[in-house]
C-alpha cells in the first residue's frame, strides 16, 4: 500500500514529524477535516521505511519547487506550468493535486525554512542517492521551465545541492545534463539535437563508443522506475521516471545512429 493509501485508509501514523510532517499536516488540512483520514499514531513507521520516504519525497518536492520558483522574486507562468506538468505525470487525483498545490504555496512563503526541510529530507532518504538525484532533476527542470536560468536561481539550486551532500562539480554536471534534457525535447536542427543528446548523457562530443555505452547504461540504471520505486520514490511518480528513461534511450539511439 502506498503512502497515500495509508492516509486514505485512515492511518496517519507514518507521518514523518519535523518540518516535513508539519507541512503535510497543513497541506492535508481540508482533506483530514473532511473525515477521510484520522491521526492515529499507534503504528508509526521508523526512519527509512518506504512509505515514510515516499511521503517525505512528495512533501519536499512540491514545497521546494515552490521555493525555487519564487527565488527570482516572482513565479512565472512557465514555472507554474512545470509544476502542473509534474502533477499530470503523477496522475494525481483532485485531493492529491490540492495537497501538492498547498505544498507548493508553502514553499513560496517568506518564512519557509529551506535548510530545515532539506536536512530532514536528506535524513529520511537514508543514503538513497538516486532519489536525491531525481529530486534535484525536478527542481532544475522547474528553474529551466522559462528557458532562462537566472543567476540567483542557479545559486539557490547550488545551495540546495550542497545541503544534500552533492558537490559543486556534481551539481554542474547534473545541471548540464538537465539542460540537455530541456533542449532535447525542443524544436532543434539535427546538429543541435545531437549536441543536446551529448549533454543529456553527460558526454563529450568526441566520446568513444565504449564511453557512450557506459553512460547510457549508467543513466538507465539510475532512472529505472522499478528500482526508484523500491528505494522510496512515490509510486505516483513512475511516469516521471519512465519519461526520463525514454529520453535517455532516444538520445543513445540518436548518437549511435549518427556514428554509424
Amino acid at each position: 500500500m502506498s503512502w497515500w493509501g495509508k492516509i486514505a485508509g485512515g492511518t496517519f501514523g507514518f507521518m514523518v514529524g519535523g518540518p516535513l510532517g508539519a507541512m503535510l499536516g497543513v497541506a492535508f488540512g481540508d482533506y483530514l477535516v473532511g473525515g477521510k483520514a484520522n491521526t492515529r499514531y499507534g503504528d508509526s513507521l521508523g526512519l527509512g521505511a518506504t512509505e515514510r520516504v515516499q511521503s517525505a519525497f512528495f512533501a519536499a518536492t512540491f514545497s521546494i519547487m515552490g521555493y525555487v520558483a519564487k527565488s527570482d522574486g516572482q513565479v512565472s507562468k512557465e514555472e507554474i506550468s512545470m509544476a502542473e506538468q509534474v502533477m499530470r505525470q503523477m496522475n494525481l487525483n483532485p485531493e492529491q493535486r490540492s495537497v501538492a498545490i498547498n505544498l507548493f504555496n508553502e514553499g513560496k512563503k517568506v518564512d519557509f525554512s529551506m535548510q530545515d526541510v532539506l536536512f530532514q529530507f536528506k535524513r529520511e532518504c537514508f543514503r538513497r542517492t538516486n532519489l536525491i538525484q531525481v529530486f534535484l532533476e525536478i527542481l532544475i527542470s522547474t528553474a529551466l521551465a522559462d528557458n532562462e536560468l537566472q543567476k540567483n536561481e542557479k545559486k539557490v539550486l547550488e545551495n540546495i545541492a550542497q545541503e544534500l551532500g552533492v558537490s559543486r562539480s556534481q551539481f554542474y554536471t547534473l545541471l548540464s545534463r538537465m539542460e540537455g534534457f530541456a533542449h532535447f525535447d525542443g524544436s532543434l536542427s539535427d546538429g543541435e539535437r545531437i549536441e543536446a543528446a551529448h549533454e543529456l548523457l553527460g558526454l563529450d562530443k568526441n566520446c568513444s563508443e565504449e564511453e557512450l555505452k557506459k553512460a547510457y547504461r549508467k543513466q538507465m540504471n539510475q532512472h529505472h522506475p522499478d528500482k526508484l520505486i523500491a528505494k522510496g520514490l512515490p509510486e505516483e511518480m513512475i511516469d516521471v521516471a519512465t519519461e526520463k528513461t525514454q529520453d535517455i534511450k532516444a538520445a543513445y539511439e540518436l548518437l549511435k545512429k549518427n556514428r554509424n
